[in-house]
């Protein structure tokens, strides 16, 4: 499989702007053409409500804008949901899909979600909580670089990805800087967290999916990971890192990508080969049951 025969499209994580991940899409555009919207759930022509229905209508119609050919989607937590459900809807815009600590939330698990979020109850237990609550601005990037820096969540962040959150993660503001990613919609999208995402994807796929998660991530421990795994079958890989692992060890985090996009691209190719024969055989067959 030669890379760089098909472009790829990144979706963001929940509150961190594409731009956050330069340097994890640095070194995938060494081989590929990606593209991403730099922030999802922002457009008021695609609203953020129960299921993410409006959000994945933006993803689709993203992808019809940039590209002219299917793309290889790659998701991570939030955009990983968005792929699966952009997928579903129009496989013919998607060749595979690599989820990146995005699980497949089902059974059990996915009851609770919806009974909690119907109850109001969710956001006492899921980000919400946090994110409702989160300070939104400092007197300069400096500043704002010494606050995240302290933060466990960002504690083992490569440098210069912390340095590009605090630089397209944030924009000016009257008494200094503030969080560019709306507070109020960040928490939205946590409360309308799709639930039905495991009886989306019970009954097979239509493109392959691969899944990468970190070894320590805290959200794949909650969520489980056999919904995932009968998705997705052999393509499965945990790497060093927590649930931002692509901010944590980005270049470990590309190969990753790139050895699953092999992956699932040989494993579509031979599905279609595979298809392609029956074609071939079936027509043979007919041709030979032909009275001369």
């Amino acid at each position: 499989m030669t890379r760089q025969s098909f472009p790829l499209h990144f979706v963001h994580g929940n509150s961190f702007p594409a731009e956050t991940y330069n340097v994890f899409l640095r070194h995938l555009r060494q081989y590929y053409a990606v593209d991403a919207l730099s922030m999802h759930a922002h457009n008021p022509s695609y609203p953020v409500r129960n299921g993410w229905q409006g959000l994945t209508r933006e993803l689709t119609a993203e992808i019809e804008q940039r590209h002219r050919q299917p793309v290889v989607l790659i998701g991570h937590s939030m955009g990983g949901m968005l792929s699966l459900m952009a997928a579903k809807a129009r496989p013919d815009l998607v060749r595979a899909v690599v989820l990146l600590d995005a699980p497949v939330v089902a059974g059990w698990r996915a009851v609770l979600l919806g009974v909690a979020k119907s109850a109001g109850l969710d956001k006492r237990f899921s980000p919400a909580k946090s994110s409702s609550r989160r300070r939104e601005t400092w007197s300069d990037r400096a500043e704002a670089y010494r606050h995240f820096a302290s933060k466990p969540a960002f504690a083992d962040w490569e440098p210069e990805t912390l340095q590009d959150y605090v630089e397209h993660g944030l924009v000016e503001a009257d008494q200094g800087v503030m969080l560019r990613f709306n507070r109020d919609t960040e928490t939205a999208v946590y409360r309308t967290i799709p639930h039905h995402i495991g009886a989306l994807v019970a009954r097979g796929f239509a493109v392959p999916v691969g899944y990468i998660g970190g070894v320590d991530s805290i959200e794949g421990r909650m969520a489980g990971l056999r919904a995932t795994r009968r998705l997705v079958g052999r393509q499965l890989k945990l790497i060093p890192g927590g649930h931002l692992f692509p901010m944590e060890h980005p270049a470990a985090a590309a190969e990753a990508v790139n050895e699953m996009i092999d992956a699932l691209v040989a494993k579509d190719n031979g599905v279609a080969g595979r298809e392609a024969a029956r074609g071939m055989k079936t027509k043979r067959n007919e041709n030979n049951n032909e009275t001369p």
